[in-house]
């Protein structure tokens, strides 16, 4: 009895209709705008081009983040998370070693470092994708797992087009971290492939829309970096349950849940190469 008062008590009932009625609302004002907008010709639509930019950078992260803030557990749960709060892409790999070890197999395996994201490297890649037009570097957009945004990011251009790319973001583990399972490892890190750039559906930003099928890019990535020498791949099953969800632009993500731990720590830079870790 008790738990069933609870769950149906006046303040969760005035909870979830203020909730549902900010949403109906939202949509209505949007709808309201954007049809009043273009029955005043071209003005109206710059006035709607000015209302989807607010709705798609300010108001709809804002919400978000006070939602997500609520309602997202702030712990470990193989996940990324948005800089909106929302679940981002699947954590598919660990990886043993330092930022040395790491920086070395990567360019040994023919990926490239990601430019950080700025002014300047946003509207290059804009610029890119319009005239389809070769971005090596193209930034990759901020996710975070211990409460920090990515350590690491490289990439692999398909064709030479910035709209496709193989893609990866790494996380150094905090100090004394363990999976859980108690397994020790030095990095995690999550990758997916870019298959088109388009609208996210959660906060209709324009951004890549990610393969559905995660483990494909998982076992890419791994496949790349095996041939370099000392390097060494085991595999924990069934890490994590396989799951078919969506990540924070909206694409549906899938996964068998295994996690491949690559050991890169008897892998260094030629000595030629002058590669320092930084």
């Amino acid at each position: 009895m008790t738990s069933s008062r609870r769950r149906w008590s006046i303040g969760r009932a005035l909870d979830g209709f203020f909730f549902v009625f900010a949403g109906v609302a939202a949509i209505w004002l949007a709808y309201l705008s954007l049809t009043q907008s273009f029955s005043l010709g071209w003005g109206g639509v710059l006035m709607a081009v000015a209302f989807w930019a607010l709705l798609a950078y300010l108001a709809l992260p804002r919400l978000h983040r006070i939602l997500t803030a609520i309602y997202v557990p702030d712990y470990f749960m193989g996940r990324t998370r948005t800089s909106d709060g929302l679940l981002g892409d699947p954590v598919n790999l660990a990886l043993q070693g330092s930022r040395e070890n790491v920086e070395a197999v990567m360019a040994a395996a023919g990926w490239i470092p990601a430019d950080p994201v700025s002014l300047r490297s946003s509207w290059r890649i804009v610029v890119s994708t319009l005239r389809r037009r070769s971005y090596p570097r193209a930034p990759v957009s901020p996710l975070f797992l211990f409460g920090r945004m990515q350590d690491l990011a490289y990439q692999q251009e398909v064709a030479g087009s910035p709209a496709q790319r193989h893609h990866v973001r790494l996380w150094k583990c905090p100090d004394g971290w363990l999976l859980p399972g108690g397994r020790r490892v030095d990095w995690l890190a999550a990758g997916t492939f870019d298959r088109a750039v388009g609208l996210s559906l959660f906060t209709l930003q324009v951004t890549h829309r990610i393969d559905a099928d995660t483990d494909i890019e998982r076992d890419h990535i791994v496949a790349s970096v095996r041939g370099v020498p000392g390097v060494e791949v085991d595999v924990i099953r069934d890490f994590a349950t396989g799951y078919h969800s969506r990540n924070g632009g909206g694409d549906s993500i899938s996964t068998d849940g295994d996690l491949p731990i690559i050991d890169v720590s008897a892998v260094r830079p030629p000595a030629s190469t002058g590669v320092t870790a930084r």
